[in-house]
């Protein structure tokens, strides 16, 4: 099992210098993965939040050995085309080793229908599941012919490919108990997804991770968060984060150099 943190790009410390120098110190402490949730105003709250993609360059300059990434992206709230030509810079920055987290968004984001951006829950799952064919269709570096509901491509290339092969990892955020998260989770590289609503969530359980695991086989990843890492890694989970939340910047070094857990 491998062990994470996530943040937010948000509060003092958190801008991209601040981020780099906290990525170098969960690399040091022994940490595997260092994620960025991706938000441009954070949660409702007026902090200062920092875009964190450029926080992932900065990342990704500051370390040599942590995976790298969002957890996650809403990706119907950015041009498809715009995420697979920065994933694919990130993943050369970091010398592959970056791993793209994606989901529909939060329909209360002010970045969807406070600047005219459509919300509803259906049509951002369209929009996810169809943006994700044209991100994979793009990193080929073939031309893409692509008429769909939400995007065409007429040829659109992109000559620049990723390091990792067959494709930089896609991990799927959302609620597990959505029938559309789960079918996201077998068809891509891996699972960030969490359980219940995110105003009532439910721990997520080992069980959860078995039920997962007998659909596919052992090659895609599974992050999980909260109660036992060993009852995780037992039931087949190949991650385990940590949420470090905003808040003073010597509290979360004191959490990063204390290591990951041990099992």
């Amino acid at each position: 099992m491998k062990f994470s943190v996530t943040f937010g790009a948000v509060g003092d410390g958190r801008d991209p210098r601040g981020l780099a120098d906290l990525a170098r110190l969960a690399e040091e402490s022994g940490w595997d993965g260092v994620f960025l949730e991706d938000y441009l105003a954070y949660q409702g709250t007026s902090l200062p939040t920092y875009d964190p993609w450029i926080c992932l360059a900065a990342m990704a300059c500051a370390t040599s050995r942590v995976r790298l990434g969002t957890t996650v992206t809403p990706l119907p709230r950015r041009r498809p085309w715009k995420v697979a030509a920065e994933a694919v810079a990130l993943d050369h920055l970091s010398d592959g080793r970056m791993i793209l987290g994606v989901g529909i968004g939060d329909p209360a984001d002010p970045f969807l229908g406070g600047v005219g951006e459509p919300t509803d829950p259906r049509v951002l799952a369209e929009m996810l599941d169809e943006g994700l064919a044209v991100i994979d269709a793009l990193w080929s570096g073939e031309a893409v012919h692509h008429r769909g509901k939400h995007y065409q491509l007429d040829g659109a290339q992109l000559t620049a490919r990723p390091i990792q092969h067959p494709r930089i990892p896609i991990w799927i955020g959302g609620n597990l108990l959505v029938p559309a998260v789960r079918r996201r989770i077998l068809r891509w590289d891996g699972s960030c997804a969490y359980k219940g609503p995110t105003t009532a969530s439910l721990p997520m359980l080992p069980e959860d991770v078995q039920a997962l695991r007998a659909q596919r086989s052992n090659d895609f990843d599974i992050k999980t968060s909260g109660g036992s890492p060993q009852a995780f890694a037992e039931a087949g989970a190949t991650w385990w984060g940590r949420w470090i939340p905003p808040g003073p910047r010597a509290e979360a070094e004191q959490i990063l150099r204390a290591g990951p857990p041990r099992i």
